[in-house]
């Protein structure tokens, strides 16, 4: 068995120091009003998971056309940044250190969810083949509008707009999601960006979007709060490149240059096993990053801790685990038993597997 010490050492990672290397993944619940406020259980849900090296928020869209389902929620109107704010209070009194993952996802969403029923955006007008969460249960995908000049101007505005009100929402550093085939993706991956102007073609263009955005996130945030999430094996929303070595090795050594704080990498997702050409094309992807690597997919314990230990990573975020376990961390560190998630209450409803799993003390409850 790995030796599991250095996931319970202290780390700084660009900015902040964390006190140990669990980090609460992104995770969608789907439990915010709909115009994309945060209800009040949630200060409760993220509080509790505070002794997290880091909690990285659940996807939050930075305008209200970068929604792609359900009762998710934002980060770009005063009532957003006033319930956030009151999160992020809560957590930082429980000791606990947060970032907002900042998300558009394109493509991946439905007519129904946007403003005046319009058609969601992306880098070309490809469909996805693939569904999302609406009032009416999961649907296929709208067929999407590809953005123009303008358009892209706009996205990037919107992401300097969100940048500001993290920040005024007390987050501590936020997260650029590139990853899972949502809008930066989609440029970034020739199997949907057809374009042929400067943001297409090239692997140069089609990472320029993604460049354009961090650079214009860091004019609010200084670089070391700032990271991005990438997925460069695809396996979902119907994205794919026909060479993601050939995108990828430049897009993580661009990120290295940019100084930011942490690189976030999915390396697999629920259900499917990275091959051994995937685990090889990760590692050879991973030599070309000299930053602070974040790892993510279907870590549990053993597998967080052999990947600190042997140093593909830095830190590791989990996920599942995470919804289930509130103080994670803790159970790990002595070897406990953990709590079975249940995944009929991963998306949507109210406190029932969201704010009452227990802890391991006794004394504690859950809500």
């Amino acid at each position: 068995m790995t030796d599991s010490s250095k996931l319970f050492e202290p780390v700084r990672m660009g900015a902040v120091e964390l006190p140990n290397r669990i980090l609460m993944a992104p995770l969608t619940r789907n439990r915010a009003h709909p115009d994309g406020t945060p209800k009040e259980l949630a200060a409760t849900y993220y509080a509790q998971r505070a002794s997290a090296g880091l909690l990285l928020t659940e996807a939050t869209q930075i305008s209200a056309m970068g929604k792609g389902y359900l009762d998710t929620p934002g980060i770009y109107a005063p009532e957003h940044v006033a319930a956030w704010k009151t999160i992020t209070d809560a957590v930082h009194a429980a000791g606990g250190r947060i970032f907002v993952q900042l998300w558009h996802v394109g493509r991946i969403s439905h007519s129904s969810l946007l403003p005046d029923g319009r058609a969601p955006v992306s880098s070309s007008a490809v469909r996805a083949e693939a569904q999302t969460f609406t009032a009416k249960g999961f649907e296929p995908v709208s067929e999407p509008e590809a953005l123009s000049a303008e358009g892209i101007a706009e996205v990037i505005a919107d992401y300097r707009h969100a940048a500001e009100m993290a920040k005024q929402a007390g987050f501590d550093g936020v997260e650029i999601h590139a990853a899972n085939g949502y809008l930066l993706d989609q440029f970034l991956q020739d199997g949907v960006n057809r374009r042929e102007d400067a943001y297409g073609g090239s692997v140069e263009n089609r990472m320029r979007l993604l460049s354009e955005v961090i650079d214009v996130v860091s004019e609010v945030w200084d670089r070391d709060r700032i990271g991005v999430r990438l997925s460069p094996l695809g396996q979902a929303n119907d994205i794919r490149d026909s060479d993601p070595e050939g995108l990828f090795g430049p897009v993580y050594e661009m990120i290295g240059g940019k100084g930011l704080a942490y690189l976030h990498v999915v390396e697999a997702f629920p259900g499917s096993d990275a091959s051994e050409a995937d685990r090889a094309l990760l590692g050879r992807l991973r030599a070309r990053y000299d930053g602070f690597y974040m790892a993510n997919g279907g870590y549990d314990g053993e597998g967080a801790a052999e990947a600190v230990a042997s140093g593909h990573a830095d830190a590791v975020s989990i996920g599942r685990a995470f919804i289930a376990n509130p103080d994670l961390p803790e159970r790990l560190r002595r070897g406990a038993a953990l709590n079975a998630p249940d995944q009929s209450t991963f998306y949507g409803g109210g406190a029932e597997g969201y704010v009452d799993y227990p802890f391991l003390d006794s004394d504690r409850t859950a809500a």
